[in-house]
């Protein structure tokens, strides 16, 4: 079973920028991608990025392409989430997941694509 510890989390001021971290371990050649997503309090939990863990093919929600990159360290089996330009409403706890084997990536935002999460990391900024 994959397992996942995220890190990085904190509290930042509106504008500022953090870096989540996720470290995998017992990755098979199974887990095709890795994700971010996030749930805010009385809120649904909503898909962030992923990335294809071999070929580092990414996808984004539209609405946080252009502040958040995901990225992957396959050396050191790492997922990262560099989040810029924060804002109040990005409070929330983000979680890493990894993917089914036969992830679709038209269907990252969908759960039916994600198998392992982590426990989150709790992201809070101050406006």
């Amino acid at each position: 079973q994959v397992h996942l510890v995220e890190s990085g989390g904190g509290l930042v001021q509106a504008g500022g920028s953090l870096r989540l971290s996720c470290v995998a371990s017992r990755l098979t050649s199974s887990t095709f991608a890795l994700g971010w997503f996030r749930q805010a309090p009385g809120k649904e939990q909503e898909f962030v990025a992923a990335i294809t863990w071999l070929g580092g093919v990414t996808y984004y929600s539209d609405s946080m392409k252009d502040r958040f990159d995901i990225s992957r360290d396959s050396t050191k089996n790492t997922l990262y989430l560099q989040m810029a330009h924060l804002k109040p409403e990005d409070t929330a706890v983000y979680r890493c997941a990894a993917s089914q084997p036969f992830f679709r990536g038209d269907y990252a935002h969908a759960p039916s694509e994600w198998l392992y999460y982590g426990q989150g990391t709790q992201v809070t900024v101050s406006s």
